[in-house]
C-alpha cells in the first residue's frame, strides 16, 4: 500500500470531522477507509461496501461525509497497489453524477471545491493502465474533446466499445460548435469499417444524437444480433460504466429495441426478422429475447398481433421450454385471435416445460389460451390449476411487464356459461380456502360475476357472512345470484349483529334485493347517509337501485352531479337518471370522460364506466360519437397496463365502445 495513502489518512483531523459528522458517522468512515488500506491488493468489490454506505450513495444528496472522504478515495483509487480500484472509481463517478443531478441545496457545501482541487488526480485515471479502471472512469470525461483524444489512444476494444458509447451521449448533449460532427466522423468511420459488434455500439452511439440511426440501419443489426458466431464478442466487448460484468448480446437486443421506441413498426420489423434468423439458425437464446421484444411491443400497439401471431404459433412445436412458454402466453392474451391454433394449443395441456424466470408452465399458458377462445377443452382441472400456485403460499412474485400466469379472474369472469363444469372445483376451493385464503376474495367476484349460474355455491358463500375479511364480498355475490339465494335472507340479516362492523346499508339493501322485504326502510337509511355524508360515493351506487321510489332524494342527488368529485360526478349522474328517467342532466356529465379519453387522458377505468352507463341510459350525443370514433382509431391499447391485463381491458373497453356506437 502507498505510503502516501497511510500519511493521508494519519493526517485527518478525525476529532475535528467527528464535530461535523458526529462521533459515530466520523469512526465509521474512518474504519471503512483504513480496512480498505489494510487490505489492500486483496481488497474486493465487497470491501468497499462499508464505505458506499458512510457517503450515503444513492441517496439523492452529497454528503459531509462525501467530501471529506474524496481526497483519501481519490487517493485509494489511484493507487497502483489497490485492490477494487473499479469500484472506488465508480464511487467517485456515482458522486459527481449524483452532485450534477439534485439541487444545491442538498449538496455539501465544500464538495465542488474538494472536487476542484482533485480534478487533475480524476483525470489521470482516465489513462491508467488498468482497462477495467480506464472504462470505470470515463463518466469523468469532460466533453467531446477529452473522450476524442481517449478514442484516438485507446487500443483495449472493451474499453473502446464504452468510450464510443459516451461519444454519442456526449455528442449529444454538448453544444460546443462542429461537435456532432466530429462524433458523427468517428461513427461513419467504424461503420464501414469495424467488426460487427462495434459496429452495432456506433449504431447506439449514432442514435443518441441522431434518433433515426437505429432505423437506417437495421439490415446491419439484424445480421449483427443473428450471427451465432459473433454472440461470444458481445459479451467480449459490450462492457459499460457502472454495470457489473459484460452485457451479452441478449441484452445489447433489448438496448437495441428500446432505441425504436419512437418508430414501433420498424422495431417490429426488427424482432420479426430476429425470430425468423433464430428458427434458421436454431439459436433458442435470440429466439427467446426477440419475441420478448415482440411481446413488449403487442402490450403498446395492438396492430402488432397480425405480425406476431403467425409466427408465435409456428414456434409451439420449437424443441426449447422457454421459447414455447413464450408462445403460448402470447397467443392466451391474443384470445379469439388466435382461435385458429386452437388445436395445436391443445396439444400442449399436459406439457410441464418452464422458463427459468417466469411462473407456470407451458401446458398452464396453453389452458389459459383455449378458455380465452371459449374452448370446453381447457375446463377439466381448470380451477385446480390456477389454485396450485397459492395453494403452499399467500401470493406470487413475477415482473409485471414479463409474462406471467393470469389472475383467476381474469381467466374465470368470462366463462360463466361453463358455470355448471366449473362450480364443483370452485366450491371444493372455497370451503378449502374460505378461512383466510389467498383466493377467497378473488373466487367470491367471480361468482358474483356469474349471477344466478352462481347459485349453487350459496352454502359456500353464505358461510363467509360470518367473516370479517369476506361478509362484503360475500352479499354482493349473494345480491348477483338472484331469486334463487332468497333463502339466504335471515343469515344476511343475522349481519348486522356480529362483532365485527358490516356496512348496516349494504346489508338493508341485500335483504331488499333478495326479496326479503323492508325496502322502504333501506331506502330510508340510504338515503339519509345520502343526504348527510360528505362522501356519499357508496351510498349512492346502491341508491341508484330504487329507481323513481328515491324521487326524494333527487334534489340532493342533482346536487352531486354539478359539484361532486371526479370520481362521484358520474355514478351520481347513473343515479339520477335511474331516479327521474330524465337523461338530459346525466348524459353530459358521462360523455366528459369520453372526451377526454379522446384528447389524450389515461383514466381507462372512468371511461369504461361512462361508456356502460351511457349504453344503459341509451344516449349518445354526435360530439361524443365522434370522440368514440376516434378513440377507436387509436393503434395503442386503451389500458395503462404493460402486461397481458393491457390486451384483455383494451378488448373489453373497445367492445363496450361497439356496442355504444350501435345505438341509434
Amino acid at each position: 500500500m502507498a505510503r502516501t495513502v497511510r500519511e493521508a489518512l494519519d493526517e485527518v483531523a478525525w476529532e475535528r470531522l467527528a464535530s461535523t459528522l458526529g462521533h459515530g458517522p466520523a469512526a465509521e468512515l474512518q474504519g471503512a477507509l483504513r480496512g480498505l488500506v489494510s487490505r489492500g491488493a486483496a481488497a474486493t468489490e465487497r470491501d468497499c461496501d462499508p464505505l458506499f454506505a458512510c457517503v450515503a450513495l444513492g441517496t439523492g444528496r452529497v454528503t459531509p461525509a462525501a467530501t471529506a472522504a474524496l481526497p483519501l478515495v481519490v487517493a485509494l483509487a489511484a493507487d497502483p497497489d489497490m485492490g477494487a480500484r473499479a469500484s472506488l472509481v465508480q464511487l467517485l463517478t456515482g458522486l459527481a453524477e449524483e452532485a450534477a443531478a439534485v439541487g444545491e441545496e442538498r449538496v455539501d457545501p465544500g464538495w465542488h471545491e474538494a472536487w476542484r482541487r482533485q480534478r487533475t488526480r480524476l483525470l489521470v485515471l482516465l489513462a491508467d493502465p488498468l482497462p477495467e479502471v480506464r472504462r470505470e472512469a470515463l463518466p469523468l470525461a469532460e466533453g467531446v474533446g477529452m473522450l476524442l483524444e481517449r478514442w484516438q489512444a485507446e487500443t483495449d476494444p472493451a474499453v473502446r466499445l464504452p468510450v464510443l458509447l459516451a461519444l454519442g451521449t456526449a455528442a449529444a448533449e454538448s453544444d460546443e460548435a462542429g461537435a456532432v460532427e466530429r462524433v458523427r466522423g468517428v461513427v461513419t468511420e467504424v461503420l464501414r469499417h469495424g467488426d460487427p459488434v462495434m459496429r452495432v455500439a456506433a449504431v447506439h452511439a449514432w442514435a443518441a444524437f441522431a434518433p433515426h440511426a437505429a432505423s437506417r440501419e437495421q439490415d446491419l443489426l439484424v445480421a449483427a444480433l443473428s450471427d451465432p458466431a459473433v454472440r461470444p464478442r458481445f459479451e467480449a466487448l459490450w462492457h459499460v460504466p457502472d454495470v457489473d460484468g459484460p452485457l451479452t448480446r441478449e441484452d445489447v437486443l433489448s438496448w437495441t429495441a428500446s432505441l425504436l421506441k419512437d418508430a414501433p413498426q420498424t422495431a417490429l420489423s426488427l424482432v420479426v426478422r430476429l425470430v425468423g434468423a433464430a428458427g434458421e439458425t436454431g439459436d433458442t437464446l435470440l429466439c427467446r429475447a426477440a419475441l420478448d421484444e415482440g411481446w413488449r411491443l403487442l402490450v403498446v400497439m395492438p396492430s402488432a398481433a397480425s405480425e406476431l401471431l403467425p409466427r408465435a404459433c409456428a414456434l409451439l412445436a420449437d424443441p426449447d421450454d422457454g421459447v414455447r412458454y413464450r408462445a403460448a402466453h402470447l397467443l392466451a392474451a391474443l384470445g379469439a385471435r388466435a382461435a385458429g391454433y386452437a388445436d395445436e394449443l391443445a396439444a400442449l395441456l399436459d406439457d410441464m416445460g418452464e422458463d427459468d424466470y417466469f411462473e407456470g408452465t407451458v401446458g398452464d399458458h396453453a389452458r389459459w389460451a383455449l378458455t380465452r377462445m371459449d374452448d370446453r377443452r381447457a375446463l377439466p382441472g381448470l380451477v385446480e390449476r390456477l389454485y396450485a400456485p397459492y395453494r403452499d403460499q399467500c401470493g406470487r412474485g413475477y415482473g409485471l411487464g414479463d409474462p406471467h400466469l393470469p389472475e383467476v379472474e381474469d381467466v374465470l369472469t368470462p366463462l360463466g356459461a361453463h358455470a355448471e363444469v366449473l362450480l364443483p372445483e370452485v366450491r371444493q376451493v372455497l370451503r378449502d380456502d374460505g378461512k383466510g385464503g389467498a383466493l377467497t376474495c378473488p373466487f367470491l367476484r367471480v361468482l358474483q360475476a356469474w349471477g344466478p349460474a352462481a347459485a349453487p355455491a350459496l352454502p359456500e358463500v353464505v358461510a363467509l357472512l360470518d367473516d370479517a375479511r369476506y361478509a362484503s364480498y360475500a352479499l354482493d355475490t349473494l345480491v348477483a345470484m338472484g331469486p334463487a339465494a332468497a333463502s339466504a335472507v335471515p343469515a344476511v340479516r343475522r349481519c348486522t349483529d356480529l362483532d365485527f362492523p358490516v356496512d348496516s346499508r349494504q346489508v338493508a339493501w341485500a335483504a331488499w334485493r333478495l326479496g326479503g322485504g323492508g325496502r322502504e326502510a333501506a331506502l330510508r337509511h340510504i338515503g339519509e347517509a345520502v343526504l348527510t355524508e360528505e362522501n356519499a360515493s357508496y351510498a349512492i351506487t346502491l341508491l341508484g337501485d330504487f329507481g323513481p321510489a328515491a324521487v326524494p332524494y333527487a334534489n340532493r342527488v342533482r346536487q352531486l352531479v354539478e359539484h361532486g368529485d371526479a370520481w362521484l360526478r358520474p355514478r351520481a349522474a347513473v343515479a339520477l337518471w335511474s331516479i327521474t328517467g330524465d337523461p338530459r342532466p346525466s348524459a353530459p356529465v358521462l360523455e366528459e370522460g369520453l372526451a377526454s379519453i379522446a384528447h389524450g387522458a389515461d383514466t381507462y377505468g372512468s371511461f369504461l364506466y361512462a361508456l356502460r352507463a351511457l349504453a344503459r341510459i341509451g344516449t349518445l350525443s354526435s360530439e361524443a360519437r365522434a370522440d368514440l370514433l376516434r378513440v377507436r382509431q387509436f393503434d395503442r391499447p386503451l389500458a395503462t397496463y404493460r402486461d397481458y391485463r393491457a390486451i384483455l381491458q383494451d378488448e373489453t373497453i373497445r367492445a363496450a365502445i361497439d356496442d355504444l356506437l350501435a345505438l341509434p
